[in-house]
């Protein structure tokens, strides 16, 4: 069996992972004020992809900042080095923001993460109580925070977190996209 195609911009991979689309839409993007407000976490979130890439984790990073924009979690997906079903870098991001802050509630703060959240990870968000949710490539195979679920802003539920989506998308759908080339090729 010869594997699939790259994507072409816009359209979804084997990875699940939208290809990046470029031009004006993604400079435009990237001029929008909030948008441009989160452009630094999500470099920090990219680095911590960077190093889940390096040892052969699926490449996804996330940070929490607290409410003064100060980083107090990192994580980056380790389910292959842990066994872990649910080392996803939120998880792992959420849970040292908990200890750091010395509480299970993380009002007032923000997820910042290279890929968007699956369920277990928007459903960890809400559970948080997270103000909100920023999010790099959009995952329409897994994706909770609006492409094929919509967890975080479900009415039902008690806590909806803000959600802003595709900050830097074109850099967190490569880094995604390279290592599952890689990774066909092997």
């Amino acid at each position: 069996m010869t594997d699939p195609p790259p994507p072409t911009p816009g359209q979804a991979g084997a990875s699940g992972v939208t290809a990046p689309t470029g031009g004006e839409d993604e400079r435009a993007r990237a001029a929008d004020p909030v948008i441009a407000r989160f452009v630094p976490a999500m470099q920090l979130a990219l680095g911590e992809a960077r190093k889940a890439f390096d040892k052969d984790e699926i490449p996804v990073g996330a940070v929490i900042l607290d409410a003064s924009g100060e980083v107090i979690g990192t994580g980056r997906n380790d389910r292959e080095r842990s066994a872990d079903p649910t080392g996803h870098a939120e998880i792992v991001a959420i849970r040292t923001a908990a200890t750091t802050l010395g509480t299970w509630r993380l009002s007032g703060c923000t997820l910042v993460v290279t890929l968007e959240p699956c369920t277990m990870c928007a459903g960890a968000s809400v559970q948080a109580r997270l103000d909100r949710v920023v999010y790099g490539a959009v995952d329409p195979k897994a994706g909770a925070v609006g492409s094929l679920w919509d967890v975080v802003r479900d009415r039902r539920l008690n806590h909806r977190p803000e959600v802003i989506a595709e900050v830097m998308a074109d850099e967190c759908a490569a880094l995604l996209i390279e290592f599952f080339t890689h990774r066909r090729v092997r």
